[in-house]
């Protein structure tokens, strides 16, 4: 798995179970976010950035049901919630969940981390709350600094990740303003553009601890509350 982990991974799509988890995500974040405001990506930012998290990962009937049903008069309602542990071997783990059943959410997160190993504890002071954009540019790392320093975007970092590809960390807030800069660059399609938890420091685990932990995210991603999930295992 890659280093920046996160449940609905499209890795996860290889099977339809998978397939199905990544859709109950997408219409429950989208179906949120569309109640949280406006039910229009156009004028709700928050429901624009759940659309363009999900729009590689699932069918637009998928989108378009969960933002309809927002619009008529259902009244669900999703709380988030977010759980923090040490993991095996030193590891930080955050789980988020969006859930209609707070007391369950809790329960089954709780469970299936301390059975393999992890116990409550706070380390969100590891990670930091940044935009990653992950993306293709044959203008390269350079062009890509200077062009989001020049449009004045808050730049944390750009990495040449091989082969013409790019991850950028920004503020949150400059989400969007870094996407209509590289628009510039020709950069149109994102693997990734999303505020994440990205951590401040990685940790290499054993490979006894690696399979509690691998363990850990196969039951993660099955449970119907938990909506994201980052760590900080460089060989996770």
């Amino acid at each position: 798995m890659g280093r920046h982990f996160e449940v609905r991974a499209a890795a996860m799509a290889a099977t339809a179970k998978a397939k199905s988890a990544i859709y109950m995500r997408a219409s429950k974040e989208i179906y949120a976010a569309a109640k949280s405001g406006d039910p229009d990506p156009a004028s709700n930012l928050a429901l624009r950035s759940a659309i363009e998290k999900y729009r590689k990962q699932c069918p637009k009937d998928v989108i378009d049901r969960a933002i309809e049903k927002a619009k008529g008069g259902d009244s669900v309602a999703y709380i988030p919630g977010r759980y923090e542990f040490m993991g095996p071997g030193g590891s930080n783990i955050i789980v988020d969940t969006l859930t209609d059943n707070v007391n369950r959410a809790l329960v089954g997160v709780r469970t299936i981390c301390t059975r393999k190993g992890a116990k409550m504890a706070a380390v969100s002071y590891n990670f930091q709350l940044l935009g990653a954009l992950n993306f293709h540019c044959d203008a390269g790392r350079d062009a890509v600094e200077e062009a989001l320093i020049l449009g004045d975007v808050d730049v944390q970092s750009v990495e040449d990740i091989g082969e013409g590809n790019i991850e950028v960390h920004v503020t949150p807030s400059d989400l969007d303003k870094a996407k209509e800069v590289l628009k510039d660059l020709g950069v149109s399609e994102y693997d990734r553009a999303e505020a994440t938890m990205i951590p401040n420091e990685w940790v290499t685990v054993s490979e006894e601890d690696l399979a509690k932990l691998k363990a850990m995210m196969d039951d993660l991603e099955e449970s119907e509350d938990v909506q994201a999930v980052y760590h900080n295992v460089e060989n996770l």
